[in-house]
């Protein structure tokens, strides 16, 4: 007597009116068992989808027929797709169960395996619920892309808002009052730039806002949808693109598009101006060379009623420096990187040389892209021309129109997109290299608020001070550059190669052999 095990599945989006019912499985199944003297060894119940053979129910089923081979001959269900509804799965997993000596089998859809035509019958048994699949997940998709264009939001409810289903049945998102509030809040806050957006987030949770991890409040900041957009996903040949959303907006799109500027660096913010003494510059700067705190100024009151500047150390180590003394060496260092007018000239030429030699093509695309962007527009203009002399149809212009007017669009983007002509680079250049050729001048005559901005352009990681010399981990890399280079230079310009190791080793020189012609 052969023995076989029931398997059992249904879907939780199948109906039992559909023949699909557990119990109405069981029954056929033991009754088929019943007239052909089948032993049922056990029951298997699946509720899972067939679209993949990763199923709870059915991964312990394979472990169990594999660790005791020959207990069980056959796996009956009522029909192939209660097996699988992937045909590409199913010839693997039946290849699999033959392998453990298990013949798999649909009651309702009887097949010998052995003969080679049903094979035939076996194909489209399993192809037939998989093109029900597909065409459902397609039906769904196109379904669901419509509903976006008509501006609905598909899905769980981001951070801010709630599903909500009208009394006709339409689902819909509102906002969440207690969410949508502090969310107002942390757009204008971002937007104003006071606070970097680690600090919003940690206050804006204090606030209330706990639904939802650091990630989710990244995502929801850059998310359009709260300014009343809902973004349609490229598919196929169509672009994508930005629809007006049915829900209701939390913030304007201007508000949106501000923090937007602000989390990419576009948008500068009026931050709070830091007062400093004029005659102490480098507040903020230097580095206490012996407990690596930053030193502060101040100013002590002498037997004569007059103020001297020092920079000084808070913590217990004692440092103390002159302000003057600092000050003055201060432009003796920055003296150091300052190179003479004509080979920054020389600078300028070569750079601007090397750019426009890595931007040719790039030019070249946007001399072609204004030339493809000029054919577009005088087409339209043409077919216009037509139109009113009644050489051509409506429809003929409407078509053309259509065509032209996504050509043009797409070209504006592209130009945008592309680099822009260097010839407003050079007035920049200019201005920069009789600035490097002067920057000990320029520091010592300007303000503090331009000395502070040439200290911490020359020295983004500041300077250390021990009294004689400055120290620091990094210079701007341009000047940096500048100054290796002199530095090669005067070696050459001396004549003479300190590294002997360079030199010409085949002649001989004179020595103890006698030396020859």
């Amino acid at each position: 007597m052969k023995i076989a095990d029931l398997y059992i599945r249904v879907s939780t989006d199948e109906q039992a009116d559909k023949g699909y019912s557990q119990r109405d499985q069981e029954e056929r199944l033991n009754k088929y068992c019943e007239i052909n003297s089948i032993k049922v060894r056990k029951v298997i119940f699946e509720d899972h989808s067939a679209k993949t053979f990763i199923r709870p129910q059915w991964t312990k089923l394979l472990i169990d027929l594999r660790k005791q081979r020959g207990n069980s001959d056959l796996v009956l269900f009522t029909k192939w797709d209660r097996f699988s509804r992937n045909a590409g799965d199913a010839y693997q997993m039946i290849s699999t169960l033959r392998k453990l000596g298990v013949e798999p089998q649909g009651v309702e859809q009887p097949l010998d395996l052995s003969i080679p035509e049903n094979k035939m019958m076996l194909a489209f048994y399993l192809a037939a619920p998989e093109v029900e699949n597909d065409r459902r997940a397609l039906n769904v998709f196109n379904g669901m892309r419509r509903a976006k264009k008509e501006g609905r939001y598909m899905g769980t409810a981001p951070l801010g808002y709630v599903n909500k289903i009208t009394e006709a049945g339409k689902k819909y998102i509102a906002p969440r009052e207690d969410e949508a509030n502090i969310l107002k809040w942390v757009f204008e806050e971002l937007a104003s730039g006071r606070l970097n957006t680690e600090q919003v987030w940690k206050l804006a949770r204090g606030k209330g806002l706990s639904r939802g991890s650091k990630n989710n409040f990244w995502v929801a900041i850059r998310n359009p949808l709260y300014s009343g957009k809902i973004f349609i996903p490229k598919h196929k040949d169509e672009e994508s693109r930005f629809v007006q959303g049915q829900h209701e907006p939390l913030i304007s799109e201007a508000l949106f598009y501000d923090v937007q500027d602000v989390l990419n660096g576009r948008k500068k913010i009026q931050r709070t101006k830091l007062i400093v003494d004029d005659t102490l510059p480098l507040r903020g700067f230097l580095i206490c060379p012996k407990c690596g705190r930053m030193l502060t100024g101040s100013a002590s009151k002498g037997c004569k009623q007059k103020y001297y500047h020092y920079y000084h150390c808070n913590s217990l180590c004692g440092v103390r420096y002159n302000a003057k003394r600092v000050n003055d060496d201060i432009v003796r260092e920055i003296r150091k990187y300052v190179s003479p007018l004509p080979e920054l000239q020389l600078y300028k030429e070569v750079i601007v040389s090397v750019f426009k030699a890595k931007t040719r093509l790039q030019r070249n695309d946007v001399q072609q892209l204004n030339s493809q962007l000029n054919e577009a527009n005088k087409r339209l203009s043409k077919a216009r021309d037509l139109l009113l002399a009644g050489d051509i149809e409506a429809d003929d212009y409407r078509t053309i129109k259509s065509e032209s007017e996504e050509k043009i669009n797409r070209l504006e983007v592209q130009l945008t997109a592309s680099v822009m002509d260097t010839t407003n680079l050079e007035p920049l250049w200019d201005k920069a290299i009789s600035n490097l050729s002067q920057l000990d001048i320029l520091y010592a005559q300007g303000t503090v608020i331009q000395k502070r901005k040439i200290i911490s352009s020359m020295f983004p990681e500041n300077l250390t001070f021990d009294g004689f010399q400055y120290r620091t981990n990094r210079i701007n890399e341009a000047i940096n550059l500048i100054y290796l280079i002199d530095r090669k230079l005067e070696v050459k310009k001396n004549g003479t190669n300190p590294n002997i190791s360079d030199l010409s080793q085949e002649v001989t020189p004179q020595g103890l052999e006698p030396w020859t012609y």
